[in-house]
């Protein structure tokens, strides 16, 4: 009985078997068109398989894998992927003179196209991205003002030399910074079915909270909070609190916001250098802003702070802001484990 089949369909096993069969039968003294009729093929392949046995053996009945082989008959040649995957990894689009922000599939396309010639459908571009091993993410924010190499002297030279002056000295370390509570500031999430925003209730009239704050790697915690921006009083004062609770000389590190080096500053640190040393966070020049701020601890306590005050019930007033933000710092103070903790990050771990 003759089975009508799709012979390409069956399992490569299946096939070797069937092949072995026909050539068996045709060894045997069938003809070929009845072989063939039997496995179900024609019988010009039945004719090949004899062939093949006869000079190679059996074993050739086997088959061999269909298609193409990893690598085989790609567009891109592996010394061209290397050099695609160096150029996406080192930087930016914008960078290397395209007119994309971001490593989006087009962006990549573009790249291709401009390095090798090779035009790419958008599919073909992100199945070699997986390959690539590279997924879509957020990326991190970077100032154009930033100095790297200041940012990696300050890491590997500055702060060691500070704290190896401190253990010298005897001093104590404390990291400080300012920030700003808003009524209209949304710093958290909330869960909601799907395609249905959250809304939070909020009071239309705008008020905000100011703070200054410190904190060591040994968990101690200081803060005051203030009106208005940051003036070089009000930051001469918080030093002064900071000098009169101290038992021990304080190294205070900040960024180089210009009130932080203002004369009166300087003027009253240098009266009281047996009690006070400032250093300075590594920034460009021309602007005196910290922008390595993922290297100062105190921003890490600073989006704790904003993350837990989104937890809370909304203030409805300047008043119950404030004493939101008291009765957080406060419970802040009684968790030194905590504190410790925003010195655990991987960019802030140099300091613990």
């Amino acid at each position: 009985m003759v089975i009508k089949r799709g012979f390409r369909t069956l399992a490569p096993a299946t096939q070797a078997e069937l092949r072995r069969i026909a050539v068996a039968m045709v060894r045997a003294g069938k003809t070929r068109v009845e072989a063939a009729a039997t496995v179900g093929v024609n019988r010009r392949f039945v004719g090949q398989w004899v062939k093949v046995a006869a000079q190679g053996g059996e074993a050739v009945l086997a088959g061999r894998r269909r298609g193409r082989r990893p690598g085989e008959q790609k567009a891109l040649s592996a010394a061209q992927e290397e050099g695609l995957r160096y150029l996406i990894a080192r930087g930016c689009p914008d960078q290397f003179g395209l007119s994309f922000a971001l490593w989006t599939r087009q962006a990549v396309r573009a790249l291709i196209a401009r390095e090798t010639g090779v035009w790419l459908t958008l599919p073909v571009v992100g199945r070699y991205l997986r390959a690539w091993g590279f997924t879509a993410q957020r990326p991190a924010r970077r100032a154009t003002e930033r100095q790297d190499e200041a940012v990696r002297a300050w890491l590997e030279n500055t702060y060691p030399a500070i704290a190896r002056k401190a253990k010298a000295h005897g001093c104590e370390i404390q990291w400080a910074d300012e920030t700003g509570l808003s009524s209209r500031a949304n710093y958290g999430r909330s869960f909601a079915p799907r395609g249905h925003t959250p809304v939070i209730r909020r009071p239309g009239k705008r008020f905000s909270q100011s703070m200054i704050s410190s904190l060591t790697n040994q968990g101690k915690l200081r803060f005051m909070i203030y009106e208005g921006a940051i003036k070089a009083p009000i930051f001469l004062n918080f030093l002064q609190r900071l000098v009169r609770e101290a038992a021990r000389k304080l190294f205070v590190i900040v960024d180089n916001l210009p009130v932080h080096r203002a004369h009166r500053v300087t003027a009253w640190v240098q009266d009281h250098a047996d009690q006070i040393e400032l250093f300075y966070l590594p920034s460009p020049a021309c602007r005196g802003r910290l922008y390595a701020p993922e290297h100062n601890p105190d921003e890490f306590l600073n989006n704790d702070l904003k993350q837990a005050m989104a937890r809370r019930r909304t203030p409805r007033d300047k008043a119950a802001l404030k004493s939101g933000l008291t009765s957080y710092m406060r419970s802040l103070q009684r968790c030194p484990a905590k504190v410790r903790a925003f010195f655990q990050a991987p960019t802030v771990r140099y300091a613990a």
